[in-house]
């Protein structure tokens, strides 16, 4: 017979499911990275027993030594983001070495803890955080992604609270993977059309075929410095095709 805490769990695990549910339909409906993160955070919140706050971080390397930028992206209140400021602060913590190596980073008790002395007193005098669970989201070249959640008793996660944050981070990073990848695929088509209707006015105008409008088009880029797609923008916008100086 399954035990209360199990009934817990299960139900537990039965909302979060519906919430993968709702996350990977996002696409059908056109949500962007922000609101998958946002829906992330309201719901680790509630969600997760000992969870009272969470966060989204990018972190990117800046490539001298283990210095980065810790940017909060989302969060369920200011709690995240102060600690974030914090960990950057004192140039030390899990998101700037441990979170790069490990999928998963614990600290289960912020005033025992022996890692990071300077950013553990820190949030020991400054927040309420007392424990904190971090998992990896994505990584991409010098950038990971990072889900962080802070519970305001010691050793708050235990091994069910960490298996049902598991789900949720897995399913998060899914999620936003594809609203990243979404949102690239989205720009690559606007590009691909904006610089199509570019190649069509430089055609039409100056009587050229398709071949060498478009060279014409990535002549103008690289003579300007500037992305194809900039310029084929700048021609499409403006009241007086081919700007930089080209002649009629």
């Amino acid at each position: 017979m399954d035990s209360p805490q199990d009934d817990v769990a299960s139900g537990i695990h039965g909302q979060i499911a519906q919430m993968a549910r709702d996350l990977h339909a996002s696409r059908e409906h056109q949500l962007t990275a922000d609101e998958v993160l946002q829906q992330v955070t309201e719901a680790s919140v509630a969600l997760l027993p000992s969870v009272a706050h969470a966060g989204i971080t990018v972190i990117t390397k800046t490539g001298h030594g283990h210095e980065a930028v810790l940017r909060s992206t989302l969060a369920s209140d200011a709690v995240p983001t102060r600690a974030d400021a914090l960990q950057q602060e004192h140039g030390e913590g899990p998101g700037l070495d441990a979170i790069w190596e490990q999928y998963a980073v614990r600290i289960n008790n912020v005033e025992t803890e022996q890692r990071w002395p300077k950013l553990m007193r820190a949030l020991s005098n400054d927040t309420s955080i007392r424990s904190v669970l971090s998992f990896q989201l994505y990584t991409n070249g010098p950038e990971v992604g990072v889900l962080t959640f802070y519970a305001e008793v010691p050793d708050a996660f235990d091994a069910d609270t960490e298996d049902l944050a598991v789900d949720l981070a897995t399913h998060a990073a899914i999620a936003l993977t594809a609203a990243r990848k979404d949102k690239q695929f989205r720009s690559a088509l606007a590009s691909r059309d904006i610089i199509g209707q570019a190649k069509g006015i430089i055609m039409e105008r100056y009587d050229l075929h398709a071949v060498e409008a478009f060279t014409l088009l990535r002549k103008l880029s690289q003579d300007s410095n500037t992305r194809l797609a900039d310029v084929a923008a700048r021609l499409v916008n403006t009241d007086h095709p081919l700007p930089f100086g080209v002649a009629e």
